[in-house]
């Protein structure tokens, strides 16, 4: 009760205290409503993110024209999407940035609200398939919506719209710093679209560049009394991959920050999804099919073993929606069938330790397949009881069965059935099994309005994360058997949303509890025992100064705190109280816009990430960083733009992540300034 009391008694301070007097933006709140309807006439209303949900319109996407996630993402409350070498990337959506076992997953990724991958099957740098530098609007849900999305909608979900009228045909090119290049193509009418993106870069640090390849298409049709939309997405990303910078303080370090210690390394991945949309009066039906696959040189362990992963699934999302007197109601289902192909293998002998060379032998460490299958239905309904006030619920329940396959020897042995020296090798294959999985998630709500500006809105609900693949079957130190369940998150989140001709305030509180976390103990296990206890208040602004001054503010003060103590593998130690590593305690952005006229738009971006603990013992502290960055426009005519864009202005050193491994700091050091310059036409 204590922890629920703390939060209560801060949402209800929101309330009564006084609340911005400023007049807001007809435009801006215009485009904002446009744009719930959009992103949500796709699959159906869901009606706690119809509140609460942030969306990055097809102006602040276009304005920033991000080359990485992390460029993008930072215009959202309570979420850090961490740049890593390249286009990889960790996400933190009110939590810490998860690494290892257990931070696969807990974030659901959607296009056009279907998730781009099986929910047992997971890609922890998920975003660079998504086509988010040509979505029309992206939907951040921040906190648990499994209730709604399923199984991996724990800590929030990412949605990329692409189905929208495309009225504006356009081709762009653009040329930047370190061999940067890009072009972008949209074209389109009422009856479908076409949006292709293509970067590459030579990489700014030593053998680091990357060539990546997007597109999305979509044809809209009727058959009968149906409404069709049809839509194809392709991705494709080859990448040298750069390592850590290791010691204190290395981003700092000229001669080290240029360098990259693993020039070997790489990461080769491909997309492609189908999915139709048939839409008739109140009822959806939406088919859709998806295969990926990825080789990687896993750089980041002794003996650099070549992983190669692919993945074939397909299924169907149902839903019926009614609305009658005062009520809404949903019904609906997904279903998925997966197929699953993993392999690891190391070429050469593992240079370092006698023990290192023991434990991680070369040749195959593992090699199966997994055939799955994902079954959910859910319910969902708002009650309008007057005029002011509206109650709302939804429940989900889900079961995944798991069928594995072990295609190479079964146990901890070396490639040839011989036993490794120290006591066994790192990598255990286990048996042949089935496994099945069943969940279940609720979530219930109100919200008030008061007056004709402000709305409070309150719910209560609880998410859930099936355990994924790899943590089932990808063993160590001779576990046989993953003992572990399906993790679970419960939360209460309060919020005020205040709306005037001139400004959007959106204050929100909530307090999460997770449990089931999993971890990799001190023997190398996978184990369910992990807790978290996290609370926080989130803060969304848009207003206007005045005809020409536009500011926008995303803030967010949070406290994680792990909830039980337990000696970790490579000899880390969690102690109940301590801060949760990588999990700053302030994120924030400010962008403050001028637009003199109809031609001219001038855009500074300040980032903040705060200080954090790099490790879980909390011994080592990054001091956190402030980044500033520049963006403008200049239309010539009516169809010729100028796009330019600055990026790290100050040309500040700092690590765009900082961690603790094997006793020693590493840190991917963050870009020094750099600038891309483009032309585009409208036509």
């Amino acid at each position: 009760m204590t922890r629920w009391s703390i939060v209560l008694c801060s949402a209800a301070s929101l309330m009564v205290s006084p609340v911005l007097a400023q007049e807001a933006d007809d435009d801006a709140e215009e485009e904002l409503e446009e744009l719930v309807v959009q992103a949500q006439a796709t699959v159906s209303v869901d009606h706690f993110a119809e509140l609460t949900a942030t969306i990055l319109d097809d102006e602040s996407i276009n304005s920033v024209q991000a080359i990485h996630p992390n460029e993008l993402m930072s215009q959202v409350p309570g979420v850090w999407i961490s740049r890593n070498s390249g286009q990889e990337h960790l996400t933190a959506i009110r939590s810490g940035m998860l690494t290892g076992a257990g931070a696969c997953g807990t974030y659901l990724l959607l296009e056009n609200s279907i998730p781009i991958r099986p929910t047992s099957f997971c890609n922890v740098n998920g975003l660079f398939e998504l086509n988010t530098e040509q979505a029309h609007a992206i939907e951040v849900i921040r906190g648990p919506a499994s209730s709604r999305y399923g199984g991996n909608a724990l800590h929030g979900v990412i949605n990329a719209i692409t189905i929208t009228p495309l009225d504006v045909n356009s081709a762009s090119f653009q040329l930047g710093s370190y061999g940067h290049s890009r072009m972008d193509v949209r074209l389109g009418n009422d009856h479908g679209g076409l949006a292709v993106n293509a970067i590459t870069t030579d990489g700014w640090r030593d053998d680091t560049g990357f060539d990546q390849q997007k597109l999305n298409g979509h044809l809209n049709s009727n058959v009968g009394s149906w409404q069709v939309t049809h839509t194809l997405s392709m991705t494709s990303l080859n990448q040298e991959t750069g390592g850590y910078v290791r010691g204190l303080d290395a981003y700092k370090d000229d001669a080290l920050r240029f360098s990259n210690p693993n020039p070997e390394a790489f990461r080769d991945a491909r997309s492609i999804r189908y999915a139709s949309h048939w839409r008739s009066g109140d009822l959806l039906l939406a088919p859709f099919v998806r295969q990926s696959s990825m080789d990687f040189l896993m750089h980041f362990l002794p003996g650099q073993p070549l992983e190669q992963n692919a993945q074939r699934s397909g299924g169907v999302l149902l839903n019926w929606e009614h609305s009658f007197d005062k009520w809404e109601l949903s019904f609906g289902g997904r279903g998925e069938f997966v197929s699953v192909e993993l392999s690891e293998e190391q070429s050469s002998p593992t240079v370092g330790s006698a023990f290192l060379m023991a434990t991680r032998p070369p040749g195959t460490h593992y090699d199966f397949t997994v055939n799955a299958s994902h079954f959910g239905f859910f319910h969902d309904g708002r009650y309008q009881v007057n005029d002011t006030l509206a109650w709302k619920y939804r429940v989900r329940v889900e079961t995944g069965n798991y069928d594995y396959d072990n295609l190479h020897l079964v146990g901890n042995s070396k490639d040839d059935g011989t036993p490794c020296g120290f006591g066994g090798c790192l990598y255990t294959r286990p048996a042949d099994r089935e496994d099945r999985f069943t969940d279940y998630s609720m979530q219930v709500g109100f919200e008030r309005v008061f007056g004709a500006h402000a709305v409070f809105h309150a719910s209560l609900g609880s998410g859930f994360r099936p355990p994924q693949i790899a943590e089932l079957y990808r063993l160590q130190n001779g576990q046989e058997f993953a003992d572990v369940e399906s993790e679970r998150i419960e939360a209460l989140e309060m919020g005020l949303k205040y709306t005037t001709d001139r400004s959007l305030v959106h204050v929100t509180a909530y307090h999460e509890y997770s449990e089931n976390l999993i971890i990799r103990d001190s023997e190398g296990f996978n184990q369910s025992d992990g807790r978290v206890d996290s609370s926080g208040i989130e803060i969304g602004l848009t207003h206007a100064l005045a005809a020409s001054h536009k500011l926008r503010m995303a803030q967010s003060w949070a406290n994680h705190q792990y909830d039980f103590t337990q000696n970790l593998a490579l000899r880390e130690v969690i102690v109940a109280g301590n801060d949760v590593d990588t999990a700053p305690r302030h994120l924030g952005s400010v962008q403050w816009q001028w637009q003199p006229n109809d031609s001219l738009k001038s855009t500074v971006e300040l980032t903040r990430i705060g200080s954090y603990f790099m490790d879980a013992a909390n011994t080592l502290k990054y001091p956190g960083h402030v980044a500033v960055h520049w963006h403008g426009q200049w239309r010539l005519r009516d169809d010729w733009e100028i796009q330019a864009h600055v990026r790290n202005l100050l040309d500040k050193k700092y690590a765009d992540r900082a961690d603790w491994s094997f006793g020693t700091p590493r840190y991917f050091p963050a870009i020094p300034r750099n600038a891309q310059l483009g032309i585009k036409r409208y036509f």
